[in-house]
């Protein structure tokens, strides 16, 4: 599967979220760090949800973006 995840700076770094996998999240000092901590916790999350036969839900999110002149 392939989900789409968000990346957000912070003050402190950055932080990371799938916004079909609701409490999945990773928050890490720099970028590189953030993607790899996102990418285990994706990985442990579906584990889990697995373990208890939860539903993994099939990814949906679409993403695009827009270019603005300002």
């Amino acid at each position: 599967m392939r989900y789409v995840v968000m990346f957000e700076k912070s003050a402190t770094g950055y932080s990371a979220y799938l916004p079909d996998l609701p409490g999945c999240v990773a928050p890490a000092k720099t970028l590189k760090k953030v993607r790899e901590l996102i990418r285990e916790a994706v990985e442990m999350h579906i584990e889990s949800m697995r373990e208890h036969g939860e539903p993994v839900p099939e990814p949906t999110t679409l993403v695009d973006s827009v270019t603005v002149t300002a």
